[in-house]
């Protein structure tokens, strides 16, 4: 049996020759807790406490769940991942900032496939848009609450992107709701509310809205324009 002293002294003779530790690896599901720490692992029973220390912690194409009620803070998206807080009351607050930032560069992940679940995005009022889509192939959110931003709920600036939206509310933003804004971008949008904003829906350079199914638009200060502005099918 090795002494406490040989194993300090094989730790540290490991870290200085660049030996692989098992700490340091990227897992494919993590976790975040309203009562975690973001030197945890992420682990089920270590978790994180944000979205954003979880995010360097998972592998690409990797899932962060969420274990309780909780504010996790903004975060930016920059490889394929998951983050699903469904059933458990998971929050972000974006105020003066954009809730979610997705910026996949291609070279790094050609997949560049991002799933938002079950989460609540507030901007407070102050905050830039719900979730700004800047580059990425195929974003699908779902069951998700947007409120309170001041640019737009949803901005697809991604070029090409393919963006899937589904059983969400998107509330209260002075912009648009949902804005297609890049050209070849796509939107899909099912069984969404979208309520109070500045316009329901836009699409500018190009974008299109390729389906739109079982939605309510409602209270929105351009409610006309919709059928105008967007091609809705």
């Amino acid at each position: 049996m090795k002494s406490p002293s040989s194993f300090l002294r094989n730790l540290i003779l490991a870290t200085a020759f660049g030996l692989p530790a098992t700490c340091a690896a990227q897992a494919t599901r993590t976790w975040v807790s309203g009562v975690g720490d973001d030197i945890n692992p992420c682990s089920r029973t270590a978790p994180c406490k944000t979205f954003a220390g979880a995010i360097s912690k998972t592998a690409r194409g990797g899932e962060i769940n969420v274990i309780d009620a909780g504010g996790y803070g903004a975060v930016t998206i920059t490889k394929s991942i998951t983050i699903d807080g469904t059933g458990s009351m998971a929050s972000i607050l974006g105020s003066l900032t954009n809730g979610i930032l997705i910026n996949i560069p291609t070279s790094a992940d050609d997949a560049g496939i991002v799933r938002i679940r079950g989460l609540a995005i507030n901007g407070a009022g102050g905050g830039l848009s719900g979730i700004k889509i800047v580059s990425a192939t195929k974003i699908a959110i779902e069951n998700t609450l947007i409120d309170g931003f001041t640019v737009d709920g949803v901005t697809i600036g991604a070029a090409n992107a393919q963006v899937y939206i589904s059983s969400t509310t998107i509330r209260n933003c002075s912009g648009a709701a949902i804005n297609v804004a890049a050209a070849g971008s796509q939107a899909a949008i099912n069984d969404v509310r979208l309520v109070y904003d500045g316009v329901a829906l836009a699409t500018n350079a190009g974008g299109s809205v390729v389906s739109f199914r079982n939605n309510v638009f409602f209270g929105n200060k351009k409610d006309g324009e919709i059928a105008s502005t967007a091609s809705l099918k």
